[in-house]
């Protein structure tokens, strides 16, 4: 970020990321002169203590704002306060901030401003970390801290927009601490109905309620020695929040329907792609449970903050694409510069999940990155692709696209192989049978 951060090389210590600190400093209000100083990527205000910046003013909120370093610059976001944000005297919602400027929480008039110090942040030495790869410094910066919380068995939140790889980023912690020999154990909080939430976590004795014919250990007991991911925990029911809390907090479990507890040995990860702190302001998340999963905090950037990283990503991504779908490897062939610029220029809406539709597709629809099937990955059909049925059931529409796609991978498939059935088959790791029934289907030849 020109201005904000610069790489550097430290003596001894390899490249470093130094970064400049920022002030708020209190003008007016309850709290006038109370400052602080920081060079962290993300400083919040609000009346509840573990804020960066907390107020006394009753009129500000428990979580009221946020500051956010950005490749553009600095900007504040509301955090659906009860009282507003102002920059400069008008509300905002979301907004950039310059130098100087006045922001306004509740009652409260703080001045943001640039320092010339700056700290020095280390930039892990590889390109990688577990299964997450990128060689820009905000990636590396990611990667370094990672491997110090790996170390340690704090509790940490991973916050990200959709697609970003906030479970890969649980897993990497995991491979790289000390419980890299025990269970990792996976709960998707905003897929479990919400009368089951409590035997999923901390499983139930038999006849525990209508269905239980046996008894069941929960997520926790599985994970014993190891790590329990809790994945989009900002979903997870808030009847069912106090016994999370308690779980975590005396590392103890009692089964639905059990009359004693059971001690677990686990380390928690947790991730959401929803503000916490908004959903507390909103009492639809304990804060005491926040507090407790917040100890901490990684966020992961979207892929439009580090597009610096996507040929090396497009690289991974190939040859990942081929192994999952057991395909014969095939020599990636870096595309040129111009269709990087043209990439570098998506959107890319679906973060690295989007961007990893993307190969999956050329890998099966051309055999080579191509960048008309880039808009099919997100929002706009490709050329020749058949347009959504919206006049359809959802059944039928998805179907049609189903039919589209068998055909063309038949015909790119079939071409490749030289029209040789047996050699197609092999290549596409389907039964030769099954390949001759589908290209009599869409009359392929």
């Amino acid at each position: 970020m020109a201005g904000h951060t610069e790489v550097i090389q430290t003596a001894g210590q390899g490249a470093g990321l130094a970064v400049r600190r920022v002030r708020l400093q209190v003008s007016s209000g309850a709290d006038a002169s109370t400052e602080v100083s920081s060079s962290s990527e993300k400083l919040t205000v609000g009346s509840a203590p573990g804020n960066d910046l907390v107020l006394s003013d009753p009129t500000v909120s428990r979580f009221h704002a946020e500051l956010v370093r950005e490749p553009e610059g600095y900007r504040v976001r509301d955090l659906g306060s009860t009282n507003g944000t102002r920059v400069d005297h008008i509300r905002v919602t979301d907004a950039y901030v310059a130098d100087g400027s006045t922001l306004t929480f509740g009652q409260t008039a703080v001045r943001f401003s640039l320092v010339a110090d700056r700290d020095v942040l280390p930039l892990h030495p590889e390109p990688r970390f577990g299964k997450l790869v990128g060689e820009s410094a905000v990636m590396r910066a990611l990667f370094a801290q990672l491997a110090r919380l790996a170390s340690t068995d704090a509790t940490v939140l991973v916050e990200g927009e959709s697609g970003t790889g906030k479970e890969r980023v649980a897993e990497a912690l995991h491979q790289h601490s000390p419980r890299a020999g025990g269970p990792f154990v996976v709960v998707d909080c905003g897929s479990i109905p919400a009368d089951l939430v409590e035997s999923e976590l901390f499983g139930h004795e038999k006849g525990a309620f209508t269905g239980a014919t046996h008894e069941r250990r929960g997520a926790f007991e599985a994970a014993h020695g190891g790590t329990l991911f809790l994945d989009e925990i900002g979903e997870l029911p808030l009847a069912v929040q106090p016994r999370l809390l308690r779980a975590l907090e005396r590392r103890q479990v009692k089964r639905v329907g059990a009359d004693g507890h059971r001690t677990v040995d686990v380390r928690f990860v947790a991730a959401t792609h929803r503000d916490l702190r908004e959903a507390v302001n909103r009492g639809q998340f304990r804060e005491d449970l926040y507090f407790r999963l917040a100890v901490g905090v990684v966020r992961v950037p979207p892929l439009r903050a580090h597009a610096e990283d996507l040929p090396l990503l497009l690289r991974h991504l190939w040859e990942e694409t081929f192994h999952a779908l057991g395909l014969p490897a095939r020599p990636y062939r870096a595309p040129g510069a111009e269709t990087l610029r043209h990439l570098a220029t998506l959107p890319w809406r679906g973060n690295v999940r989007e961007l990893r539709n993307f190969v999956e597709r050329s890998v099966a629809l051309s055999g080579a990155l191509d960048t008309s099937l880039a808009a099919a990955a997100g929002d706009v059909p490709a050329p020749g692709s058949p347009s959504v049925r919206m006049d359809l059931p959802y059944k039928e529409a998805k179907e049609e696209w189903l039919s589209h796609f068998e055909g063309a991978y038949l015909r790119q498939r079939l071409q490749a192989a030289g029209g040789n059935v047996s050699q197609m088959a092999r290549e596409a790791g389907v039964d030769r049978a099954h390949v001759i029934k589908l290209l009599r289907k869409h009359a392929v030849r």
